[in-house]
């Protein structure tokens, strides 16, 4: 059996790709001389946030997913970043190739939301790989990549900061139900409104002058739209 393990040597933010994307280089080595056609992999990559320290202002960003810090003793759990596949071409005994990971900034999701509460330093990843290799010298033959190969890695801050300001320069993300966007698509038309930006700002200036009652948040948009609760 072929021995394989992995290490990552880096990590870039994809400038030319169509969606905010990270390409981490990986280094594969085979042991022994044993041609490896092709492999197979399935890549799961974790975050793991008991192993970095957090300032003030960070822990402030965090506690909705971690709650108060005197409880990250049992709530500082692995958050899943990312499951991508990975084809790696052919080699003999050592190789690299770029694993293309497609990320979002959905702040629904718990991974942006703690990428996005970290001001700097590195995002400690673990990197589990499994999958199929596709050796031999006189042929092929089939060999499991176990699952309990991995490696571990440091992703600097800026390299997430600099993939989201590609995509997003200066703003942020939220995401929404589509009959809030069906009312906010109606008020955004009836007044002429020239953005998303304008549109919002409208609304938050009719709440203010409407002091509506804190109990009912979404009652200065039903009333500006004509929607009524079902």
């Amino acid at each position: 059996m072929t021995e394989f393990s992995f290490s990552c040597t880096g990590v870039r933010a994809d400038r030319y790709a169509a969606g905010p994307t990270l390409v981490f280089r990986l280094r594969v080595t085979a042991t022994g001389d044993t041609p490896v056609h092709a492999l197979a992999l399935r890549c799961q990559i974790r975050i793991e946030p008991a192993r970095r320290g957090y300032a003030s202002a960070e822990a402030d960003g965090l506690a909705d997913l971690f709650g108060e810090r005197s409880r990250w003793g049992s709530t500082l759990q692995p958050v899943q970043f990312a499951q991508v596949p990975l084809m790696v071409s052919g080699f003999t005994g050592e190789t690299e190739a770029d694993l293309v990971v497609p990320c979002t900034y959905d702040m629904d999701i718990a991974a942006t939301r703690y990428l996005d509460a970290l001001a700097d330093g590195e995002v400690p990843l673990l990197m589990l790989f499994s999958g199929t290799a596709f050796t031999g010298a006189g042929g092929f033959h089939v060999e499991p990549v176990p699952w309990d190969r991995e490696a571990v890695f440091r992703m600097p801050v800026a390299a997430w900061r600099e993939m989201v300001e590609q995509h997003f320069p200066g703003c942020g993300w939220i995401r929404l139900p589509r009959d809030t966007m069906d009312a906010l698509l109606a008020y955004r038309s009836r007044h002429a409104l020239p953005s998303w930006e304008a549109t919002v700002a409208a609304l938050l200036d009719d709440t203010a002058t409407a002091a509506p009652p804190k109990s009912d948040p979404l009652r200065a948009l039903t009333a500006t739209t004509g929607r009524t609760d079902p």
